[in-house]
């Protein structure tokens, strides 16, 4: 056969078993329903998490939808906008339970429009007389864009209690090993001595930061939407801002001064937000990984008898959580972008960002979760080998202590000359390779400047932590206070 029938014949059975496997295991035909990563049965588990999906579930936005228009009706009521009797109603009648959602999808389908098929389903939920108050003055972002806010509000929720129960280990985790010995690596390269209580630390003093920040982007983000068609609030008449004000106290959310149809910051704040928490969890994560190296061995990642690490090498225990939150912090920052041109926007009204924002703020919570998610299982699951730490740490004693020798050299020759000559000794030892210790201790400049017996005890890695365990107790202290 020749390379296009070769290729024909090849199509053709893959079409023939795809349509073979289209039937399910209880020999339903497939619908062909989970097309996207985060959807599929098998493998969406490593991408969204029960908590944003349960926030970002398809009826569950349909009946947040509803509940604003409830909200709504019950605001303009409380403001003598429309009867109390109808806004009754019409809270009554906002139950997702009582339309048919199928056709509601045919309705979006046919009118091309995302909310008149659920505002028409609801009007025929009420009476003749009540349903000439539904969606009243508002207009169809109005209520999108305030059960977005609701949504981005669930996921702060989540988020903070994820945080609160990550931190809680890192504490643990930092307190153990507040004064366990380690080699700092900068570019890669041993430098000097540290604690991995202080590594665990700066995690730590970073996830209080954006701690921080999502506490701060409540009182900006969480805000109602409800200003009109473009954003005069003319059709509500004189009591237009009471019943602004109403409607956000019945939601609890914050009352804006302007409309923010086109005005899209607060959105983009909170993706890129979540974006960066989720790079700093990747941090973290690829740290442990690299720690985790059988060269490096400092670290040792949580492992089950269930599980399978290669499919050919029996022996392999891959740190695929750690890799996986990478992956995550990756897909964050893709939907910052997104969230960035949806704030390029035309005049007072213009629906190519909220299309933009649907996809990204949901993606971007589903990753900040199953981030922290499988980080905190990993931080659960760590096993810290301080012998190897302690060890390496000694091992590399010879370079990583230079800084204390010419510190200690700087007293008498002062810290240029003092450098200088360790400089020029530790370089030669490293490219005639020989110990550089050996070399410093044989150096005659260095033995004008200090006996033998002081300059054995600089060679103790341990001597040189400076204030590890007291920066460690400063944010430790600081994360109990919260």
């Amino acid at each position: 056969m020749d390379a296009q029938t070769l290729e024909a014949v090849a199509r053709a059975s893959c079409t023939a078993r795809t349509e073979h496997l289209g039937l399910d295991h209880e020999g339903e035909q497939c619908r062909h329903e989970h097309s996207h990563i985060l959807d599929s049965k098998t493998h969406g588990s490593g991408y969204a998490g029960p908590q944003s999906r349960k926030i970002f579930c398809s009826h569950c936005r349909l009946q947040r939808w509803l509940d604003v228009e409830a909200a709504l009706a019950m605001a303009q009521a409380d403001v003598n906008i429309i009867p109390r009797e109808a806004a009754l109603e019409i809270e009554k009648a906002a139950l997702l339970s009582g339309i048919n959602v199928r056709q509601l999808a045919d309705g979006v389908a046919a009118t091309g429009h995302s909310l008149m098929p659920l505002l028409s389903a609801l009007q025929k939920n009420c009476s003749p007389s009540a349903r000439e108050y539904v969606h009243y003055g508002a207009t169809t972002q109005d209520i999108q864009d305030t059960a977005q806010s609701l949504e981005m509000r669930d996921v702060l929720d989540a988020m903070d209690q994820a945080l609160e129960t990550l931190l809680g280990k890192l504490s643990t985790l930092a307190d153990a090993h507040r004064d366990s010995l380690m080699v700092a690596r900068t570019h890669s390269i041993p430098a000097l001595p540290t604690t991995f209580g202080l590594k665990v630390a700066g995690w730590i003093d970073e996830l209080l930061r954006h701690r921080q920040r999502l506490a701060e982007a409540r009182q900006r983000v969480l805000v109602v939407q409800l200003f009109g068609g473009v954003g005069t609030m003319a059709a509500f008449g004189p009591e237009a801002i009471p019943m602004l004000e109403r409607f956000a106290q019945r939601l609890s959310l914050q009352v804006p001064l302007t409309g923010w149809h086109v005005s899209r910051d607060r959105v983009a704040e909170f993706v890129s937000t979540l974006a960066m928490v989720t790079a700093s969890l990747a941090r973290v994560a690829d740290e442990i990984r690299t720690l985790n190296r059988w060269e490096i061995a400092e670290v040792e990642v949580g492992w089950s008898d269930q599980q399978i690490g290669s499919s050919t090498m029996p022996h392999k225990r891959n740190p695929e959580g750690c890799e996986q939150v990478v992956v995550l912090a990756r897909l964050a920052k893709a939907q910052v972008m997104l969230a960035l041109d949806a704030m390029i926007l035309e005049h007072e009204r213009d629906y190519r960002g909220t299309r933009l924002e649907w996809c990204a703020v949901a993606d971007v919570s589903h990753y900040a979760l199953m981030a922290l998610s499988i980080l905190t299982d990993t931080i659960d699951g760590l096993t810290v080998n301080v012998k190897k730490m302690e060890g390496t740490a000694h091992a590399y004693g010879d370079a990583i202590c230079t800084e204390a020798v010419v510190f200690e050299m700087a007293r008498k020759l002062g810290k240029s000359s003092a450098y200088q000559i360790i400089f020029e000794v530790s370089q030669a030892s490293q490219r005639d390779h020989v110990s550089i210790r050996a070399a410093i201790e044989a150096d005659a400049r260095v033995l004008a400047v200090m006996n033998a017996g002081a300059l054995a005890r600089l060679f103790e890695p341990r001597t040189h932590l400076g204030m590890s365990e007291h920066i460690v107790d400063n944010v430790l202290s600081k994360l109990a206070a919260r």
